[in-house]
């Protein structure tokens, strides 16, 4: 009699768990679409200085995005040469969202 009553608890476990549409294929999706920046440098990093060079093959005006490691927008610039003043950042991590043109890049910063 116990027996009987596993297999439908069995049966709805797996159709639950197994079920395919619940994984995620959006991200997938997304970083296919972003188109890589040519020669894309930055440096130094880890910076220790006021400044930070974000350097590209075209040289392009570029659109640069820093978000702490939370999430939280700190930094926004249009950049115009290579030179990034940092000053404002305190000591951490933080993701760097690079536009220039139709091409993105997203990088790790370190400030010390």
């Amino acid at each position: 009699m116990k027996q009987l009553y596993l297999y439908p608890l069995l049966i709805i476990g797996l159709l639950l768990f197994a079920n395919p549409a619940n994984a995620q294929v959006s991200s997938v999706e997304t970083a296919a679409k972003e188109v890589p920046i040519e020669g894309l440098s930055i440096y130094p990093n880890p910076a220790s200085g006021q400044k930070v060079f974000v350097t590209t093959k075209d040289n392009k005006p570029k659109k640069i995005e820093i978000y702490n490691v939370l999430g939280k927008n700190v930094l926004v610039a249009n950049l115009v040469g290579n030179e990034l003043n940092i000053s404002t950042l305190d000591p951490g991590v933080y993701i760097m969202k690079i536009q220039e043109g139709k091409s993105s890049a997203t990088r790790k910063l370190v400030v010390r």
